[in-house]
C-alpha cells in the first residue's frame, strides 16, 4: 500500500454531499482506504470565472493501485455519479484529481501527470492539502511553503466537522 493525495471539488447540485459520496465509494474499494480528509472550503472559480463558486477538499488515501489505475478508479466514481465533461474548468457535479503519489516524484503518462499540473498555483488545492499534509514535498518545497506563497483571496472554510465525508 502506498499513499496518494486527491483533490475533490464541484459546484453543481450539492458538492459537499457529492464529495462525501465519492470518498465513501473509494473507501469501500478493497484496494483503497481513505485515511485523512481536510475541511471543506468554498472557493472562487479558477480558469473559467463566470460560474458558481466551488466547494473543495483534499484527501489522503492508502492504495494498492498504481497511479494510473487510481486515476481510473477516481474517473469510474465520477462516471457513476454522472459527471459530464462538457468544458475545461467548467461547472461540474464532482471532480477527483490525483495530485501526488508516494514514491512517484514525476510521471508523464498520456492519462496522468504527477504532480498534478499547476497544483502549486491553486489555493483551492493548497489550502485543504496543507491542512492534512503540510510537510508533503512537491517540486522541492512543502505544501505549506507553496500555500504561504499563494493568493488566498476568497478562500473560506465551509465545513470543518471531522468525518463530514462519512455521513450520507
Amino acid at each position: 500500500m502506498r499513499k496518494a493525495w486527491l483533490g475533490l471539488g464541484g459546484n453543481i447540485g450539492d458538492p459537499i454531499a457529492s464529495m462525501g459520496r465519492a470518498l465513501r465509494a473509494l473507501d469501500q474499494r478493497a484496494d483503497t482506504r481513505v485515511v485523512a480528509v481536510s475541511s471543506v472550503y468554498r472557493t472562487p472559480p479558477w480558469g473559467k470565472t463566470d460560474q458558481a463558486w466551488f466547494h473543495n477538499a483534499c484527501a489522503e488515501v492508502e492504495t494498492g493501485l498504481e497511479p494510473v489505475a487510481l486515476l481510473d478508479a477516481c474517473l469510474s466514481v465520477e462516471k457513476e455519479m454522472k459527471r459530464l465533461r462538457a468544458e475545461r474548468w467548467g461547472p461540474r457535479t464532482i471532480d477527483i484529481d490525483v495530485l501526488v503519489f508516494e514514491g512517484v516524484e514525476t510521471l508523464q503518462d498520456p492519462a496522468l501527470t504527477l504532480p498534478h499540473p499547476r497544483m502549486t498555483e491553486r489555493a483551492f488545492v493548497l489550502v485543504p492539502l496543507a491542512e492534512i499534509a503540510p510537510g508533503l514535498k512537491v517540486d522541492g518545497r512543502t505544501v505549506e511553503e507553496w500555500r504561504r506563497d499563494c493568493d488566498l483571496t476568497g478562500i473560506e472554510k465551509a465545513r470543518d466537522d471531522a468525518g463530514w465525508w462519512q455521513r450520507g
